[in-house]
């Protein structure tokens, strides 16, 4: 008989980030866990004494998965703050369990906007921001504000109330905002 498949810390974690892909955070359970990994619950429970340390992990785990997709974007000649808003809103149609699971569970680290704005995830976004908009950290997390704020109500809205994804009508809103920012930038400025 062969011997069997070791599961490994990290493949606990990714089968508990599948489920609240599928299905929720609120599904997460040794249980659930164990049978995407066919296995017993035990080897789950080995590697995390109890859930809330597992849905730590996925959430971690989430952020840095959340990063890298806002990065991807598909059209950068119009402008990466276009690109990361865009790809905010549409990581919460695509993946709305774990849009809910990353922004709306109370697993955030950071408890205020500021703190938020000075996480080690944000660095790759706020850098782009700045590289595009040529302004200090300082102006371009002020703008980073501004938009976020709007960008997660409009994602917000369409996760939790099946608002219609209208990417062509987002972009419009989208590029109005960010034009007002910058113009209240530059006026804050003189």
């Amino acid at each position: 008989m062969p011997p069997r498949a070791k599961i490994t810390k990290e493949m606990v974690i990714d089968a508990a980030f599948e489920v609240v892909r599928e299905t929720g955070a609120e599904n997460i359970n040794a249980r659930t866990v164990a049978k995407k990994l066919n296995c017993s619950t035990q080897p789950v429970m080995y590697h995390f004494a109890t859930i809330e340390e597992l849905k730590k992990a996925v959430y971690a785990k989430l952020d840095w998965y959340h990063t890298e997709y806002l990065m991807k974007i598909e059209e950068p000649q119009k402008g990466a703050m276009l690109g990361i808003g865009i790809n905010y809103i549409r990581f919460a149609v695509e993946e709305p369990n774990l849009f809910r699971f990353l922004f709306q569970s109370g697993f955030a680290v950071e408890n205020s906007l500021p703190e938020m704005i000075d996480s080690e995830e944000l660095v790759p976004v706020l850098s782009a921001m700045q590289g595009a908009m040529n302004l200090n950290i300082e102006q371009t997390k002020e703008i980073f504000i501004t938009l976020a704020l709007f960008v997660h109500g409009y994602a917000s809205i369409i996760v939790n109330n099946s608002l219609e994804y209208d990417e062509k009508l987002i972009t419009k809103h989208l590029e109005r905002v960010y034009t007002g920012a910058i113009l209240a930038m530059q006026e804050e400025m003189k």
